[in-house]
C-alpha cells in the first residue's frame, strides 16, 4: 500500500495469487487527452507518462486495454474527437496495448452512469487508474469501475501524489506558488487553500488584472471578473503576502494571437487607459518574479503570465519558466499551459517535478484527496 492508503500494482498482482496477471484483462484508465492541431498530436507527454504502467502491466502477462476521454464532445460521437490518431501512435509506444473509443462520445461517462460504468468493465478482471490529470472527477471511468473490480493506482497517479503531497505537507520554505492563467474564479479555492500553506503567492496572467481592479487600479479593456473583486479585495486585505505586477506590455487596436493584424504594444504601469489591454506582465515585475522564485526552497507553478502563445507576449511566461530552471528550489509545475510552456522554453528537464494535471494538481494540494483516490481507497 502506499502512503496515502491506495493499493498499487503489485498489491493488485499478489491478490491474484502465485498467477499474478498472467491472462488477465485489465482496463487501465489513463489521461490522453494531448493537444491536437490538424488531426495531428503536438505533444505526447500524457501518453509517455503511461508507459510504465502499461508496460508493467504487459511484462506480467495481462491483456491490457486502456480508455480516456479527448476533448468536450459533448456526449455523443464527434470524429473530430476520435481515438484515432492516440491508438496510431500509442501502436509505436506500446504495442499490443488496446485502446477505446473516446470515453466522452457517451453521456454516461460525465453522469457517472451506472449503466455505463457496468459496461465499462464488463469482460475485464481489474482496473488500474493512471489517469491523474482527470482523477478530480467523478466521471464514470474514474470512480465506478472500483466498486465491480479489484483495483489499483497506476505508476503514474502514485508518483505525482506522492509529489504533491510532499510539497502540501512538507514544504522546503519560503514555499512559493506561482499563480497564472485567465480567471480568478476557476483557481480560487487553490488560492484560498494555498495561502494557509505557502510563504507567498505570485499572482500574473488575466486572473492578476481583477487583484488589481479590487485595488482601484485603472485596467482599461484587460480582463476581468467584476464579481470576483471583492474576493480579491478580501485576499489582499488578509495579511498574506501577495505579488502583484507592477508593469505590464498592453495591447491596443489589432489582434491577439495575430500579429499581421497590426496594433501597438507598449510596456505600461498598471494604470490603463481606455483601448489598451494588459497581456503580459512586464520587464519589471518578471524581474521582481524572478528573484522571488531564486529565494524560494519550493516553488509551485500554475499557469502562465500572459498569452504567451503570441511571441510579443511571451516574454513573462518565459521568465518564470527560466527563473525554475534557475533556481535552486524544489520545483513543481502544475500541467496544462505551464507545462507546454516549460517545453516550449526547453526548460522541461530542469523543473523537478511537471505534472500532467493542471486542475488535478491544484485540486491535490487544495484539498488533500480526490475523487479518484477516494474511489481506490474504498
Amino acid at each position: 500500500m502506499t502512503v496515502f492508503g491506495v493499493p498499487e500494482l503489485e498489491d493488485l498482482a499478489a491478490g491474484f495469487g502465485d498467477a499474478g496477471l498472467a491472462g488477465k484483462s485489465v482496463l487501465v484508465r489513463v489521461d490522453f487527452n494531448v493537444p491536437m492541431a490538424a488531426g495531428e498530436i503536438t505533444d505526447d507527454l500524457r501518453i509517455k507518462a503511461a508507459l510504465p504502467t502499461l508496460g508493467w502491466l504487459q511484462e506480467q502477462g495481462a491483456n491490457v486495454t486502456a480508455c480516456s476521454h479527448l476533448g468536450r464532445p459533448k456526449g455523443k460521437p464527434d470524429p473530430k474527437f476520435s481515438m484515432d490518431p492516440v491508438r496510431a501512435h500509442l501502436a509505436t509506444l506500446a504495442p499490443g496495448v488496446k485502446l477505446a473509443e473516446n470515453l466522452r462520445f457517451h453521456p454516461g461517462e460525465t453522469a457517472n452512469d451506472p449503466a455505463f460504468v457496468d459496461s465499462l468493465v464488463a469482460g475485464h478482471d481489474c482496473y488500474v487508474n493512471d489517469a491523474f490529470g482527470a482523477s478530480h472527477r467523478s466521471h464514470a471511468s474514474i470512480v465506478g469501475p472500483p466498486q465491480h473490480l479489484p483495483s489499483a493506482a497506476g505508476r503514474l497517479l502514485a508518483s505525482e501524489v506522492e509529489v504533491l503531497l510532499r510539497v502540501r505537507s512538507e514544504p522546503r520554505r519560503p514555499f512559493v506558488a506561482v499563480m497564472g492563467g485567465a480567471k480568478v474564479s476557476d483557481k480560487l479555492g487553490a488560492i484560498e487553500a494555498l495561502l494557509g500553506i505557502v510563504d507567498s503567492i505570485v499572482v500574473g496572467g488575466g486572473m492578476a488584472f481583477t487583484f488589481l481592479a479590487s485595488q482601484g487600479r485603472n485596467i482599461g479593456d484587460s480582463l476581468v471578473e467584476p464579481d470576483m473583486i471583492e474576493t480579491c479585495a478580501r485576499i489582499l486585505a488578509s495579511g498574506a503576502t501577495v505579488h502583484l505586477p507592477e508593469d505590464v506590455t498592453a495591447l491596443a487596436g489589432g489582434e491577439l494571437f495575430n500579429p499581421d493584424a497590426g496594433g501597438e504594444v507598449r510596456q505600461a504601469g498598471v494604470n490603463l487607459a481606455s483601448g489598451w489591454m494588459g497581456v503580459d506582465i512586464g520587464p519589471y515585475s518578471a524581474s521582481l518574479f524572478t528573484d522571488v522564485i531564486l529565494e524560494a526552497g519550493t516553488v509551485l507553478w500554475n499557469g502562465p503570465m500572459g498569452a504567451f502563445e503570441d511571441p510579443r507576449f511571451a516574454a513573462g511566461t518565459r521568465a518564470i519558466a527560466e527563473a525554475m530552471a534557475e533556481t535552486k528550489a524544489f520545483t513543481v509545475v502544475g500541467g496544462g499551459d505551464s507545462a507546454a510552456a516549460v517545453k516550449e522554453f526547453g526548460v522541461d528537464d530542469a523543473v523537478d517535478h511537471v505534472s500532467t494535471g493542471g486542475g488535478a494538481s491544484l485540486e491535490l494540494i487544495e484539498k488533500g484527496d480526490l475523487p479518484g483516490l477516494e474511489a481506490l481507497r474504498s
